[in-house]
């Protein structure tokens, strides 16, 4: 299977299915495929299926009689039998789709798979009964059924606990955002300053970039606020609504107001539950629900304290929620006129940098030390790479760390490879390398963790001192992190 030239990156996820779709082994499979919407899911499975012959179907929001028409009449076309597809029920459906798996691996589709559940809440089971691991018409069938949708809430229970389907998979695959290094090229930025702000507003979904924004790209870093004016914050552009629209499209949330309030807390820079309850006027266990719905919904991200037991914190997990929480939401009655966009935008900067562009950055710091870092500029491979708070007792202040990197743990104390403290806005100097120092030394008291090569790391918006280049020069311990080091270039 050769990837179209048109796919930008999905390299990993092509492979994937390629490696599951063109699998010689007898017996039908069945594989599932999720990710938040606008990632580019539909065009993967559909080119999949264009690529080798297969057959894809995209259901809709419809009553079940009406999707057995949809795909009979979908199935009828892509066969041509003697004589059209009437199926009476799903039953019939996965055993004709079982069939069209006879000859050779063929990969079979069924997108937006939440919207026929939704209507049949039997169809799992039916899946279930059709890939009995004994049945003639799986053992003798080689379709590679995958099953797709958007509702990570639904996709996330379809093969967990005691769901029909669970140990029936030999696929899951999640198709993520791309990161802030293949954002920046598939938007073609390359200054890098530039390509974190447009990352912080959009994040890495690329149906933002082609469709949302009809490929309008910011010609330069001086481009970027007329950018946001002509294309976020303007009422005649898709993008406009986007962020309410995603929420909205989620089954599991009823009550849209309490999430959108749960959302715009933690925009707010409430990031605890504490923090959220209190913001919203009610006690913490009241907002367990809903912290746990958008959670599984994929819209918020939990974020265990490296330092603290049970002390979480919580991020929102797609940029133009969080950008739409802190910049549109508190005037949306102003945006919604035309012409008010670039007042709006005026305004609303210095919050755009406090509240949506700092937290943005510590959290492309800590991605970029688990995930692009040399191994050897922390001494060894990252396990995990948290953040957290540390508490200075004799001083009865706390510290917060945003990048702390640990490390795996070998019949002791986990190793903590290095702290890190992330500014956007800051030319960091030797007070912030000090600072470092202060807190491995709290860290090292409190004896958690193994702190003997701790290194200190400062990420920097904007750049380094002289007495910081000249401190890092002179201990290997210390390292100095730019945006350009982010962004992989030289």
């Amino acid at each position: 299977m050769d990837k179209p030239a048109e796919m930008f990156d999905r390299d990993h996820e092509w492979t994937a299915l390629a490696r599951f779709i063109t699998d010689e082994q007898p017996g039908a499979t069945l594989g599932v495929v999720s990710g938040r919407r606008r990632q580019g899911k539909t065009f993967l499975l559909d080119a999949a299926c264009r690529a080798v012959g297969g057959f894809y179907f995209g259901a809709t929001e419809a009553a079940d009689a009406e999707s057995l028409r949809r795909i009979s009449a979908a199935l009828t076309a892509h066969v041509r039998p003697a004589t059209p597809y009437h199926f009476a029920d799903w039953h019939e459906v996965l055993d004709a789709l079982l069939a069209l798996g006879t000859e050779r691996p063929t990969p079979v589709v069924i997108d937006e798979f939440p919207y026929l559940a939704r209507a049949n809440p039997e169809l799992p089971s039916i899946i279930q009964e059709a890939y009995r691991p004994m049945r003639d018409q799986r053992t003798g069938s080689r379709t590679r059924l995958l099953l797709c949708g958007s509702a990570l809430s639904f996709m996330g229970r379809l093969l967990s606990g005691n769901a029909p389907l669970r140990g029936r998979a030999g696929l899951e695959l999640l198709v993520r955002p791309l990161d802030h290094r293949l954002a920046a090229e598939f938007w073609g930025i390359s200054d890098p300053v530039l390509a974190l702000k447009v990352n912080a507003v959009v994040g890495g979904t690329p149906a933002y970039r082609r469709e949302f924004a009809r490929g309008d790209t910011p010609d330069g870093p001086d481009d970027f606020d007329d950018w946001v004016v002509r294309t976020v914050l303007n009422p005649e552009t898709p993008m406009f609504r986007e962020a309410r629209y995603l929420l909205a499209e989620e089954p599991d949330l009823r009550d849209t107001s309490l999430y959108l309030s749960v959302l715009a807390a933690v925009a707010d820079g409430n990031a605890t539950r504490g923090g959220i309850a209190g913001y919203l006027g009610r006690k913490a266990t009241d907002i367990a629900h809903p912290i746990s719905v958008l959670e599984d919904a994929g819209l918020l991200h939990r974020d265990a304290d490296v330092f603290r037991e049970n002390r979480p914190t919580y991020r929102i997990a797609e940029p133009l929620i969080g950008f739409y929480h802190a910049i549109m939401r508190p005037v949306w009655d102003q945006l919604e006129r035309p012409g008010s966009a670039a007042r709006v935008w005026q305004a609303s900067r210095r919050r755009f940098v406090s509240n949506v562009l700092g937290p943005h950055f510590e959290q492309v710091c800590r991605e970029w030390a688990l995930h692009h870092a040399d191994p050897e500029l922390f001494g060894g491979l990252p396990a995990r790479v948290g953040h957290g708070v540390v508490h200075d007792p004799s001083a009865r202040v706390s510290h917060e760390v945003d990048v702390a990197v640990i490390g795996i743990a070998d019949n002791g104390k986990p190793p903590l490879l290095a702290i890190g403290e992330a500014k956007w806005n800051d030319t960091m100097g030797i007070a912030h390398i000090e600072r470092l120092r202060h807190i491995r030394d709290l860290i090292t008291r409190a004896g958690r963790y193994d702190t003997s090569h701790t290194r200190l790391v400062c990420f920097s918006g904007t750049g380094f001192n002289n007495k910081a280049q000249v401190a890092a020069d002179a201990a290997p311990e210390i390292q100095l992190i730019d945006l350009a080091t982010l962004y992989g270039q030289p």
